[in-house]
């Protein structure tokens, strides 16, 4: 018998709630192996029937029943897949609805795709809007709307701005923008021109000199740009000119792009949208 557990993660639609609340709970055993299987568009009974065959056949297979965390917001098919699989099947709507119900006193919609679907046409176009905005603004490439930004990211390059202004964007419909230190603003001690004007809005992203060579290496190895030398340069000038503009700093050498757009979002007091 493996020691690996599987996992399945059953929605009527993309399977993205189900997936964040799982790995959530799951991310709490640390010496148990898991293999993680999402079943998205759960939404008709011919659909569920095959899911449930898929489950027992794990179950036989492996020796132990899979693990079912689902977000399935029709009662009969959410009643069904617990009843006929062989798992533990968790409802991770119901759990929450149940008692949301009795406490508000009124009945939930029971209507899928309310989290992630197009249940909102405004917030959606907003965050299509901020998606677009955020690549083109990628990496200084563009300057055209730049006051539109709602946060700047600055640093070296290779220290994590374009991933986590994405993220911002994808995430939370945030407009980001990011531009690059360069070795050019260290020799002149000053920001590049375009962001000056948005000095409000500027946070400033910093690394360990030798996580970013490693970063770097991977890109251009045995480069001049990718030695210790001079990312430990870079580094230091980066974080003198930020400190001297007293641009808030975040180190992100051991945080996750979900720690360091967290931290940014509460430091630039920025609204925060969930999708």
């Amino acid at each position: 018998m493996s020691d690996r557990r599987t996992v399945y993660f059953l929605s009527d639609r993309t399977g993205i709630t189900a997936e964040m609340l799982g790995n959530s709970l799951l991310t709490q055993f640390e010496n148990v192996q898991f293999r993680r299987v999402t079943v998205p568009f759960v939404d008709s009974d011919e659909r569920v029937t095959e899911v449930i065959r898929e489950i027992n056949d794990t179950a036989t297979r492996e020796g132990r029943r899979p693990i079912v965390f689902s977000s399935i917001v029709n009662d009969a098919m959410s009643q069904q897949v617990h009843r006929d699989a062989n798992a533990l099947t968790l409802d991770l709507f119901k759990t929450f609805l149940t008692p949301l119900e009795a406490e508000l006193d009124q009945k939930s919609a029971h209507a899928a795709g309310r989290s992630h679907g197009l249940a909102n046409l405004h917030d959606y176009f907003m965050r299509m809007e901020a998606i677009n905005f955020t690549q083109t603004h990628d990496d200084g490439a563009a300057t055209r709307d730049l006051a539109k930004a709602q946060v700047v990211l600055v640093g070296v390059s290779r220290c994590g701005k374009t991933p986590t202004s994405l993220y911002l964007a994808l995430q939370f419909g945030v407009r980001a923008a990011n531009f690059p230190l360069t070795p050019e603003d260290f020799s002149v001690r000053k920001l590049p021109g375009s962001v000056v004007a948005l000095k409000d809005r500027l946070f400033g992203l910093t690394i360990q000199p030798e996580r970013l060579r490693e970063i770097r290496e991977e890109r251009r190895p045995g480069s001049s740009y990718a030695s210790l030398d001079n990312c430990r340069y870079e580094v230091r000038e980066a974080e003198n000119l930020m400190r001297h503009e007293g641009i808030p700093l975040l180190d992100t050498t051991s945080k996750s792009i979900e720690e360091i757009a967290t931290t940014i979002l509460h430091r630039a007091k920025l609204e925060r949208h969930i999708y």
